[in-house]
């Protein structure tokens, strides 16, 4: 089979198209021929070895090589074999997950309890810009911002692939949201459901007048001390991500807005999705599935590559400036 391997650090060019052994389901497992996977910054962090700080962190992206040869973390397709004692889901079913790698690949073996059915009404491609954002989002917006319906959001980083699902999110759970973005996004922002944009280009969302219950930070644009002070007593921030560096962000911006919550009248919490386990992702993606096939949640594509090309899909979603996801599809 085809898949992209990474056997060193570096830019998304290092990423090589080889022929590896197709692998083979064992007890448990299930062997999935994808049909279309995603790009997240989780995936070029790990083809980087950025922040450098992760690097020695447990279960990090690996000391002197990447930890995973072969990246990708969404897919979507159908199911091509079952290991031993796998009673379903059965072969031509099909199904996308989230993974913690293997999904730049033709096929990939899965657990059998991580495998979630694909929403009926989407297609593999829209299926496959689900499980990472939609579950960070809906982690970000359900568990960690404890939503409760009437509440007012303000969701920093809307137009990106987790941002456009969290807006659709908190207004599926009934909240009241307001998105911040650039210029340019600022149309499907206000598509996906959000009742106020703030363009970061002209005005800052610290100073709003009114305050919110829940920020879920999702860009890491501003200080957390800068962004309480748009937070209600008691309201909760929630840090998802911020600026990549090569150093420690943005990890430093997401520890240091959580190092404050002893001492301020906010919550003060972070989403780490890598400490879900795939029983947990699997019951998420099913609880999304709910929101996609009642149209409440819809996934957002900026671009689809065809698979040889992903490098240049990896660059693209580098630069930080893709609304949406970026996807690309397996012939």
């Amino acid at each position: 089979m085809r898949a992209f391997v990474c056997d060193r650090f570096g830019p998304p060019d290092s990423l090589r198209l080889a022929e590896v052994p197709r692998p083979t389901p064992g007890p448990g497992e299930v062997l999935v021929r994808v049909h279309a996977t995603s790009v997240n910054p989780y995936d070029w962090h790990h083809l980087r070895g950025q922040p450098y700080l992760a690097r020695v962190m447990g279960g990090g992206v690996g000391l002197r090589r990447p930890r995973f040869p072969i990246l990708g973390t969404d897919v979507a397709g159908q199911v091509e074999a079952l290991g031993p004692g796998v009673t379903g889901p059965g072969p031509g079913d099909e199904v996308f997950a989230l993974l913690s790698h293997g999904g730049f690949a033709e096929y990939v073996c899965v657990r059998a309890d991580e495998l979630a059915p694909k929403p009926v009404n989407l297609s593999f491609a829209q299926a496959a810009a689900v499980p990472m954002a939609a579950c960070t989002a809906l982690l970000a917006v359900r568990d960690q911002g404890r939503l409760q319906a009437g509440q007012r959001v303000l969701v920093n980083g809307a137009s990106g692939g987790v941002g456009t699902f969290a807006v659709q999110l908190a207004r599926a759970f009934g909240a009241e949201v307001t998105g911040v973005c650039s210029t340019r996004n600022t149309k499907l922002v206000s598509s996906l459901g959000a009742s106020e944009v703030v363009d970061y280009t002209t005005a800052d969302f610290t100073r709003a007048e009114q305050p919110y219950e829940l920020l879920i930070d999702n860009a890491g644009s501003r200080p957390a001390a800068a962004c309480r002070r748009v937070l209600t007593r008691g309201g909760t921030f929630v840090a998802v991500g911020g600026h990549a560096g090569r150093w420690v962000q943005p990890a430093g911006h997401v520890f240091a807005a959580v190092a404050q919550s002893p001492f301020v009248p906010q919550r003060m919490v972070m989403v780490e999705i890598g400490r879900c386990t795939g029983a947990e992702n699997r019951a998420n993606l099913v609880t999304l599935t709910r929101l996609l096939e009642s149209g409440e949640v819809t996934p957002v594509i900026d671009r689809t590559y065809p698979f040889e090309e992903m490098p240049t899909a990896v660059a693209y979603q580098e630069e930080g400036h893709a609304p949406g996801k970026v996807v690309l599809t397996i012939r």
